[in-house]
């Protein structure tokens, strides 16, 4: 190592001891699931410099190889000219999955490095459940979800307390010295083993926590996910006892989250629509009243149960009437192996000054782009093929399956510098999108082969929203906020109301996109859950198919209360030394966790304040 970058990285250190906190203090890559700011957060952060270079060289000879080094030069001209982000290049894992648990209830964890052997009873599933999820983050960059996990409990649920289980939470089922213990409460016990054990820092993982996705389902999603689908032992998934056992992790969930801010699962809530109107009209209006309780939970809805939605914005085709789910909500054996975001508002004014329509010009970087993504697969094949990613090998996973993304940031920046009118119901605003969107779907679609499979996502940009517009204002490109939004309104907009935003992120905008886009809701306090219905009807009306709803919770610094309310005092110490938490995008933290160039954007958000005009 050269002086110069020993003497970098003796700066970095001085840096990071000073930071306000772990995000703040990273360089490259902040994370607002670093809650707490150490020497090993510091040293997860020293190498991550030398990881860019290497991942950026694998690329470069990986693109030769199959391009010529013209498009390999290219790659990295338009990464240094932010037209493209690549994300996750501080690892060198895929990006994120949605397993399949049926390999692990088969085999355990012994195809994968483990020791246990196939779980026979509830205990030994929630034990060996929360080892396989480590295991399993353990080779991807982001999110694991595992949409079956509550179908499974059921399933072991019944095996040791009988197939009526959910009608007996009440009796007593162990005796201990100093009192009896029912049902209930021995499943909550499973519940907090499973969930305090995943938000807990992980060593692996730079002292992140674990980013685990769960799914909830109406009945039409269970019955197509699991028709025709046998457990080892012969037994089929029961909806009538697992319908039951989601309200209450649910509810469960909800009420521990006033004990302290647990991050993971982040939930989605998958529901189908028929004719206009919600098919299960049980699990809707469940889902409303939870909401107005304070849950915090992502909806998707759609009219065809070949789609489901996993993480904090995927949508996944189901083929083969097989269960597809990703980041972390909804889909089986899938995932997305790798993203690369399009800055789109840097995007527009070049393709402006270049005289050139947006529709040509996105054409040609898209093209480019596919190419560089089935370069990056190639690179994911190759680890597979050597036996590195296990994962994969042993049948969690199926890596054809999965998605290569390209990513969409700054899409609001870019109509606003065309001077086109961020209006739902403006017809130059809808052509704008299908110029962009419908013709990265196409192109998606053509691009198509074998072994790669292509999709669009609004990303969450959770550091990237910053980066793009700190590098587009450095060099001297219209900026006309902070951080890019991620949505198709703009987020400090106080005068656009809940509906509108429903319009937004409806079939006019969203149906061009080929991945998904989430619509956040920010609200100054919950609404009734006849409100909450309202809302989710109008979501059917408008073909908004993926939404949650964000009320800024209270937590006192002094004497640790927890409010799921918006407060200036706390109500149990009078203290005002507070701290707020909401969606920093698609997981639940702290504000005070937050970047520095995010906890400004987050004061800029609009909450909305009062009823919306239904």
């Amino acid at each position: 190592m050269q002086i110069e970058s020993v003497d970098k990285q003796i700066q970095f250190i001085q840096n990071y001891m000073s930071a306000k906190n772990a995000a703040t203090g990273s360089e490259v890559d902040q994370n607002a699931n670093v809650a707490n700011k150490n020497i090993a957060t510091m040293a997860a952060e020293l190498p991550k410099k030398n990881m860019i270079a290497l991942n950026r060289e694998l690329m470069y000879r990986k693109l030769t190889t199959l391009y010529g080094e013209d498009l390999a030069k290219q790659y990295l001209e338009d990464l240094s000219h932010h037209i493209i982000y690549k994300h996750d290049e501080t690892s060198i894992f895929p990006y994120c999955c949605s397993i399949s648990l049926y390999p692990f209830i088969l085999e355990g964890l012994t195809k994968i490095g483990g020791s246990s052997t196939a779980p026979k009873h509830l205990d030994s599933f929630c034990g060996s459940f929360i080892n396989l999820v480590f295991l399993v983050a353990g080779q991807f960059a982001g999110a694991t979800a595992t949409p079956e996990f509550l179908t499974y409990f059921d399933h072991f649920a019944r095996i040791d307390y009988g197939e009526d289980y959910i009608n007996h939470l009440d009796d007593v089922v162990e005796n201990l010295k100093s009192k009896q213990i029912t049902l209930r409460e021995k499943l909550e016990h499973y519940f907090a083993q499973i969930v305090y054990t995943v938000n807990q820092p992980a060593g692996a993982r730079g002292y992140q926590s674990i980013f685990w996705n769960i799914a909830y389902f109406d009945e039409d999603y269970f019955k197509s996910i699991f028709k025709d689908f046998f457990f080892p032992d012969g037994d089929e998934p029961c909806w009538e006892t697992t319908k039951e056992l989601q309200k209450l992790f649910m509810k469960w969930f909800n009420k521990e989250r006033l004990k302290d801010i647990l991050t993971f699962p982040v939930e989605t809530a998958n529901m189908h629509v028929v004719n206009g109107k919600y098919a299960d009209e049980e699990t809707m209006n469940f889902m409303c009243e939870m909401w107005a309780e304070g849950a915090s939970f992502f909806m998707y809805q759609s009219d065809s149960v070949d789609s489901l939605s996993s993480c904090c914005r995927l949508r996944n085709g189901i083929e083969d009437n097989t269960f597809s789910y990703t980041l972390g909500a909804g889909g089986i054996e899938t995932g997305s192996k790798g993203v690369i975001t399009l800055n789109l508002n840097r995007i527009v004014q070049d393709a402006t000054r270049a005289k050139i329509t947006i529709k040509d010009y996105i054409t040609t970087i898209i093209n480019r782009v596919h190419k560089y993504l089935n370069a990056f697969n190639e690179i994911i094949w190759d680890y597979k093929n050597g036996n590195l990613l296990t994962i994969f090998n042993a049948g969690f996973i199926d890596l054809d399956r999965q998605y290569l993304t390209i990513g969409i940031n700054g899409f609001v920046e870019g109509a606003e510098y065309l001077g086109i009118p961020i209006d739902p119901d403006s017809v130059e605003y809808q052509q704008y999108s299908k110029d962009i969107l419908e013709t990265i779907k196409d192109l998606n679609a053509a691009a198509r082969t074998e072994h790669c499979k292509f999709n669009t996502e609004f990303v969450p940009g959770e550091s990237l929203g910053v980066k793009n517009a700190k590098w587009d204002k450095k060099d001297g490109y219209e900026v006309p906020r902070d951080c890019y939004n991620s949505y198709f309104y703009i987020v400090e907009d106080e005068t656009c109301d809940p509906i509108q935003k429903f319009r937004y992120q409806g079939i006019n905008f969203t149906g061009c996109c080929d991945g998904g886009s989430a619509y956040h809701c920010n609200l100054d306090e919950h609404l009734s859950a006849v409100q909450y219905r309202m809302l989710a009807d109008i979501a059917v009306i408008e073909g908004c198919n993926y939404w949650t709803y964000n009320v800024k919770n209270t937590i006192c610094n002094d004497c640790g209360f927890i409010s799921k309310h918006t407060l200036q005092k706390c109500p149990k110490c009078g203290g005002t030394n507070l701290d707020y938490a909401t969606r920093i995008i698609g997981y639940l933290k702290r504000v005070g966790a937050w970047s520095a160039g995010r906890q400004i954007e987050e004061g800029q958000r609009a909450y909305w304040n009062g009823v919306p005009r239904c």
